[in-house]
């Protein structure tokens, strides 16, 4: 079975997909993790990953889609993969059934998180770190005893750049704008499955496992 993760920054789709990968017995491949090990390891499409992530630019979809093949040849893939983070855009997503096809697979089902915009900027804007000793906090979620202190050594706390409201705006502007033509393409194969992203972790893992078996 190979199923794809979609979701906004915020929608929990990384922590899903680890999750929902378990349950059913599947591999996780995130597309970060997967260049990182490749990197790492010095494998050739590696090295030529390495090339364009060293001065900032965009792996290219044939080297990031010969990277997701070799990975899903891999023994721990054999009863399937979730995809994570992958693909991005319409292109990628045409490119990786035509690579599919050609080993005579297909994804089976993509699962869309769906969670309001209001709630993903609560949740991505309310964070904050520690100077300190680096402790994250976040509004909602895990506020500290004194508002602008750490609990535990007392160090001012600071929010990131890709925290503030404005800056989480215009990321969820580009995922929205970017994701919106992969959504039409998965909802005209009959492969969309929408989930809804707001509960805690377990109940919506068994929402995705439900849609998924359906």
């Amino acid at each position: 079975m190979y199923i794809v993760f979609l979701g906004a920054p915020g929608a929990g789709k990384g922590t899903q997909a680890a999750v929902v990968a378990k349950k059913l017995h599947l591999a996780h491949i995130a597309t970060g993790d997967l260049f990182r090990r490749a990197v790492e390891v010095g494998t050739e499409l590696g090295k030529q990953a390495k090339s364009y992530m060293e001065k900032g630019a965009l792996v290219p979809n044939k080297i990031t889609i010969a990277m997701v093949l070799e990975q899903i040849s891999a023994p721990d893939s054999k009863e399937g993969v979730i995809f994570d983070g992958f693909p991005r855009n319409l292109e990628q997503a045409k490119a990786l059934d035509e690579a599919f096809k050609k080993q005579g697979k297909a994804i089976d089902k993509v699962v869309y998180i769906k969670v309001a915009e209001e709630e993903l900027l609560k949740r991505l804007s309310g964070r904050w770190i520690c100077r300190k000793c680096q402790t994250p906090y976040h509004d909602v979620y895990s506020p500290p005893k004194v508002k602008g202190r750490c609990d535990k050594c007392g160090g001012e706390l600071y929010q990131r750049p890709d925290d503030t409201v404005e800056t989480v705006r215009e990321r969820l502007k580009v995922y929205f704008s970017q994701t919106a033509p992969l959504i039409d393409y998965y909802t005209k194969s009959k492969k969309l499955v929408e989930v809804d992203g707001v509960g805690k972790v377990n109940e919506v893992a068994k929402r995705i496992v439900a849609a998924v078996r359906n």
